[in-house]
């Protein structure tokens, strides 16, 4: 038997107030888009970070949390009900609405927070790149507490595996298993913060898109990685070989990633 480290059995509900009971995972979400905003206005009360790109107002960004917010919530549920469910759905369709059982994907709360990205920078008249990218620079705030709620409630937990700091999961079966939320946590949420820091710190805002591409190439790449670590939802399971959905979702997300990142390569840093 491989030494394990006990599973950290937590209580999904962090407290109840009266009837309703107040979730960890959507606190997840609350604090994740409220650290997210609070990023954003930092970074764009620095000029000196931008140089002669466009910046948005303050303004904007206060928008951009409401925009981001229904943008993730809706786009992160209707994607992991078509890329994930879709035949359960359409036998349940009122379980839709039931984002409290969980159920939601990255992909789909990406491509909906993109969305409204644009609707806004369109109603504001502002950059889309400009707001892309300071978004971008938030977003693995939200991706790292949203793997640590995925880690407590538990969900999404890691292939079997005899490593010395394997789980086992309760609902996974007696098989000790990789903590893959912890990994993701980790590569997803917190070193691709690191990594855009230090690509904003060295100039990657005064050129349009940068910090958009190198967001979505190293999500792609930290998403395939621990997709190697985690276990595939059971009504899917692999698409062939070791792939997953998550991989197959990824790698269109590469591709525009290393686009934004030659596009703006190639354009000369608007500096001051």
């Amino acid at each position: 038997m491989p030494l394990l480290i006990p599973y950290p059995s937590i209580d999904p509900v962090l407290v109840e107030l009266g009837p309703v009971p107040i979730r960890w995972y959507a606190l997840a979400y609350i604090v994740g888009l409220v650290l997210g905003w609070a990023y954003a206005r930092l970074l764009v009360a620095k000029p000196a970070l931008w140089g002669a790109s466009p910046r948005p107002e303050p303004e904007e960004i206060d928008d951009l949390l409401v925009y981001a917010a229904v943008g993730v919530v809706l786009g992160g549920r209707l994607g992991y009900v078509l890329f994930y469910n879709l035949p359960y759905y359409l036998d349940q369709p009122a379980e839709i609405l039931a984002v409290w059982k969980g159920g939601m994907a990255f992909h789909g709360g990406f491509l909906g927070a993109t969305l409204a990205l644009f609707v806004l920078a369109w109603r504001r008249h502002c950059s889309a790149l400009a707001l892309a990218d300071i978004s971008s620079a938030a977003v693995p705030i939200g991706i790292f507490l949203g793997r640590i709620a995925n880690f407590i409630k538990p969900e999404l937990w890691g292939r079997p595996t005899d490593v010395a700091w394997a789980m086992v999961f309760p609902g996974a079966g007696p098989e000790p298993r990789h903590p893959s939320q912890l990994y993701e946590a980790g590569l997803e949420g917190l070193a691709l913060f690191l990594v855009l820091l230090l690509a904003i710190r060295l100039g990657a805002l005064r050129r349009p898109g940068l910090v958009t591409g190198l967001f979505c190439a190293g999500y792609g790449v930290a998403r395939i990685a621990c997709e190697f670590f985690r276990e595939p939802d059971p009504q899917l399971g692999f698409l062939f070989g070791d792939a997953t959905m998550g991989m197959a979702l990824s790698l269109p997300l590469i591709a525009i990633g290393l686009f934004l990142i030659l596009r703006a390569a190639r354009r000369k840093p608007a500096l001051a």
